[in-house]
This record gives structure tokens, sequence and C-alpha cells, in this order.
């Protein structure tokens, strides 16, 4: 299973994400994330961060998850080539818990050298527009555009 895909969109730029369970897929959108920012094969492992994202829903986790990355990305030009989800908690009945959607990772890389790196795509923000996460036959899909 491939991890992600790039959609055509005008204007913006967009990922079509897989993954086996949520959890992959949270980290699949996020290596997305970083391959329209740059060639992540050129991050060096040098530093982690931990990072923690909630909301009221799942796709907006998934918004709120990727903003936090791309918060990151501008304010200390944090990059990630290594992302593991260590929580990702889904409230059975999501009504009950209305900030119950959480996610805790570490995240490993570096900061962006101009130098080093090649500069792709600057991202704005996840968006809502054309939001899609299915779940269905063992496998997890979600469409995501970002503001470019």
């Amino acid at each position: 299973m491939r991890p992600f895909e790039v959609l055509d969109v005008s204007g913006d730029a967009g990922l079509r994400v897989f993954g086996r369970d949520l959890a992959m897929l949270f980290a699949n959108a996020a290596a997305g994330l970083y391959d329209l920012v740059t060639d992540v094969s050129r991050i060096r492992t040098l530093r982690s961060v931990e990072l923690e994202a909630e909301a009221g829903t799942l796709e907006g986790l998934l918004v709120s998850w990727l903003n936090e990355l791309i918060f990151r990305i501008d304010a200390h030009g944090f990059i990630a080539k290594e992302i593991t989800i260590r929580e990702l908690r889904v409230p059975v009945l999501p009504a009950d818990d209305p900030s119950g959607f959480r996610i805790e990772a570490s995240l490993t890389g570096e900061e962006f050298d101009a130098s080093r790196h090649e500069q792709r795509l600057l991202v704005k923000a996840a968006t809502w527009h054309r939001l899609k996460i299915v779940q269905e036959n063992g496998t997890c899909q979600a469409d995501i555009i970002f503001d470019t």
C-alpha cells in the first residue's frame, strides 16, 4: 500500500492518504505534508520533538494535527523524517466527549536548511475543503487540501 499520492488541485495542493489503520493514516498524512515541502530523504534525524493535538471530530483532529506540523515548519523550520504515533484516541461515542479525539506523536528530524534542502511548496494550512476520511475493508483513506 502506498502511503499517499498528490492530488491535482487548482491553486492549492492536495493529498490522498492511505493507511491500514488510523494511526498509519495520520503518520502518512504527515509524511505527505513534509514531501510537499521538501525532499524528505535529505532530512537527517538530529532531534526529536513531541506533539499533541485534539479536536471534537476525527476530521477536525486530522486538520489540527497537520496544522500543528505546519506551525512547527513555519515557526521553527522543523521537518520530520520519522513520525511515531504514540497514541491516537478515538472515542466510541464522540457526543459523550466533544474534545475526546486526541493524538500524541514523536517526530524526529531537523530544521530546514535552504543550502541543503530543496524548497518545494510553502504550505500555509490544512483546510476543511473537500476533507474526507473513509474507513472500509480494513483500510483508511483521507483526502485533504492545503492552502499554499
